[in-house]
């Protein structure tokens, strides 16, 4: 059982019958081409979920939740069943963004819903494309199954005035250093950062060939951005909290479990005009 990281030769090696491989491309500047790369060539067997229609509410929006509000439980329990999930099959998901556009968002999904059997493919698409390895143009058909997953609310911060006081917890920004300055925003309304919240870019988990590094590199580098905080007592963040989810991830693949996860992020703070704005 996988259950942070995946190589692309272990995934080869794994049965058909023993995984659910979810393809999770998506680009923001086009939320139409993820799919379009996926009926294009895939990872052979390879299902498809859209980060805007099936790892999100975009309904929800308004409420404040920031760009990429989370699923219902029901929402994504439908979401499982039409891709085929069943407790017990092992995961992976993958993207071409190294795991940050959206397959770390899937594993985080699952995670809150208590599943244990999932991983990412570490290198994404690239990484299957550079092990020459097989890929496909059919669209497999998978039975349906019946899904009713619950979330865990021990893991996920909706709160907005819960983030504004968190004494003992540590906010951990995962978008680039120039937007949390905010010296640039090319995508919110306003630049900058929640008041206290720390930087840790999330392509600091990568190697140079996309791949994260290693597990003591990255204990490393988290414990010397969180200092003395208990990984429980972290709390991630970004745009929208989808690539807050590749932290989330480096973390676990760390040692370093039991962060959570602010999920309306940078977006929803900035939903309502009058919460206080640092850069």
């Amino acid at each position: 059982m996988k259950s942070t990281l995946i190589s692309a030769e272990e995934l080869a090696a794994l049965p058909p019958d023993g995984v659910l491989i979810v393809d999770c491309r998506h680009d923001l500047a086009d939320a139409e081409k993820g799919e379009r790369d996926y009926h294009a060539e895939h990872i052979p067997g390879a299902v498809f979920a859209n980060l805007d229609r099936d790892l999100s509410d975009l309904s929800r929006v308004s409420l404040g939740l920031g760009r990429h509000p989370l699923p219902s439980e029901a929402a994504f329990s439908a979401v499982l069943a039409r891709l085929g999930w069943r407790p017990g099959l092992q995961v992976v998901s993958y993207d071409a963004s190294n795991g940050s556009l959206a397959a770390a968002r899937l594993w985080w999904l699952l995670r809150l819903c208590g599943v244990r059997e999932v991983a990412v493919l570490d290198g994404g698409y690239a990484a299957w494309k550079a092990a020459h390895l097989p890929v496909s143009q059919e669209i497999p058909q998978r039975q349906s199954t019946q899904v009713s997953v619950q979330y865990d609310p021990s893991q996920v911060v909706l709160d907005h005035a819960a983030v504004a006081n968190m004494p003992n917890e540590l906010l951990l920004d995962a978008r680039a250093t120039p937007r949390y300055r905010g010296e640039v925003e090319p995508i919110d309304r306003a630049a900058g950062h929640v008041p206290g919240a720390a930087n840790r870019p999330f392509t600091e988990n990568l190697q140079a060939d996309g791949r994260f590094k290693s597990p003591a590199e990255l204990r490393e580098a988290f414990r010397a951005v969180i200092g003395d905080h208990a990984p429980e007592h972290v709390v991630h963040m970004c745009g929208s909290g989808v690539t807050a989810c590749h932290n989330l991830l480096a973390m676990e693949h760390a040692g370093l479990a039991g962060s959570r996860l602010y999920a309306p992020s940078w977006s929803g703070w900035i939903s309502d005009p009058s919460r206080p704005v640092a850069k």
